[in-house]
């Protein structure tokens, strides 16, 4: 059998690794389905931050789909890499910049199983380097949802009575509260409290 196109296969594979794997879990959490929660959010804040453009509260505007895609794509190398806890990954610079070098292969070797016309889409994606102004606000944006889908699974988990989530739910607030973005603090308000209703409760 032909492996040589096996890059959708593999992201597949996604399912099968965890996050927070040193925590207890009530439930656990892939990196597949967080990819998506995490390319939902960052495209929201993309739409908002564009709408506060709209305003005349900010300048440049930014493509959603785009900040999706990259949303989408953000954690695709831990399929070779695996999920690095983040206190290790941001240790140092050196563990820093190492580790960026190692995805940065990782998403080459994931790229390969393309065929040659789709690999520089994908690498795009896999692998951004983030250019210019725009790239560094496509950045944030990603980081910032990224962020806040840990902040969900931290309510999730205490909604379920897990302690165990209290004290990276508190860090991770003070983390988001501290980014430099109008279109976080809106999605915060606005959004992020109807994650802590119920069924019956969110279809009122």
């Amino acid at each position: 059998m032909d492996n040589q196109f096996a890059f959708y296969a593999m992201l597949d594979r996604m399912q099968y690794i965890n996050r927070w794997a040193l925590m207890r879990n009530s439930r656990y959490e892939n990196i597949k389905e967080h990819s998506f929660d995490v390319a939902v959010i960052a495209q929201a804040l993309a739409i908002i931050h564009n709408h506060l453009v709209e305003e005349g509260k900010t300048t440049m505007t930014v493509d959603p789909l785009k900040v999706e895609a990259y949303g989408l794509y953000h954690d695709c190398t831990e399929i070779i890499t695996g999920d690095m806890p983040t206190p290790i990954k941001y240790r140092n610079d050196t563990i820093k910049q190492a580790y960026r070098e190692v995805e940065h292969e990782a998403a080459e070797s994931l790229a390969s199983q393309l065929p040659d016309y789709m690999k520089d889409y994908y690498m795009s994606w896999l692998s951004p380097s983030y250019e210019g102004e725009e790239g560094a606000l496509h950045k944030k944006l990603v980081k910032a949802a990224d962020k806040i889908c840990a902040y969900i699974k931290c309510m999730r988990e205490k909604l379920a009575g897990n302690m165990e989530f209290d004290s990276a739910m508190v860090t991770l607030r003070g983390t988001i509260d501290n980014i430099d973005l109008p279109e976080v603090k809106i999605f915060m308000e606005k959004f992020v409290p109807s994650f802590g209703l119920n069924l019956d409760e969110l279809n009122r």
